[in-house]
């Protein structure tokens, strides 16, 4: 639980140094937007950076309730390059794919990361391997199956404002790792 616990200690600093930075008007220098070379340290602070204390409280909890779980089959360096990995790439696949379909919006938070250690459990478990293992899916219909679920577990947690393409990248890159084990000791 160390790590996960990190993570939110670092989470709840970030945004600490946030509510400092809003008094003068930089509270979004955290948040990843494009172009991604302007200010490429979003890359990691956007992952740990939140719109709200309400946000944070609800990427707290699914962390809390994944991040011990994962945490326990991985060593802590490993964990948090994970998180921030993830997340990147959850934060770039929103603004990207956001940016194609309209105004292209800054996006914070941990939930991509939350989302990809949630897939590397339900993907790396000894269930779900016995079970790949007893049907024999080729690779490519087991990526296909990997979206397919990526994209469920987005729907099922859409709601206006969230940031729905940074969880559909999340699950699915936390659904690949886990298949290949990718966090084991």
């Amino acid at each position: 639980m160390r790590a996960t616990l990190e993570t939110l200690a670092i989470a709840c600093l970030v945004g600490a140094v946030q509510a400092v930075l809003g008094v003068v008007g930089l509270a979004r220098v955290f948040a990843l937007s494009l172009p991604l070379s302007v200010a490429p340290w979003t890359l990691v602070t956007s992952v740990y950076a939140h719109g709200s204390v309400g946000h944070l409280l609800a990427n707290a909890l699914a962390l809390l309730l994944v991040g011990p779980l994962v945490e326990r089959r991985t060593t802590r360096p490993r964990f948090h390059a994970f998180v921030v990995v993830t997340g990147a790439l959850a934060g770039v696949a929103q603004v990207t794919v956001g940016s194609l379909l309209g105004p292209s919006a800054a996006v914070l938070g941990l939930s991509g990361a939350a989302f990809a250690l949630g897939g590397y459990l339900l993907a790396g478990n000894v269930v779900t391997a016995t079970l790949f293992d007893r049907l024999r899916l080729s690779s490519r219909a087991q990526l296909a199956l990997f979206g397919g679920l990526a994209v469920l577990l987005t729907v099922a947690t859409a709601a206006p404002g969230v940031a729905l393409f940074a969880h559909a990248t999340g699950a699915f890159c936390g659904l690949l790792a886990g298949r290949v084990r990718l966090l084991e000791r």
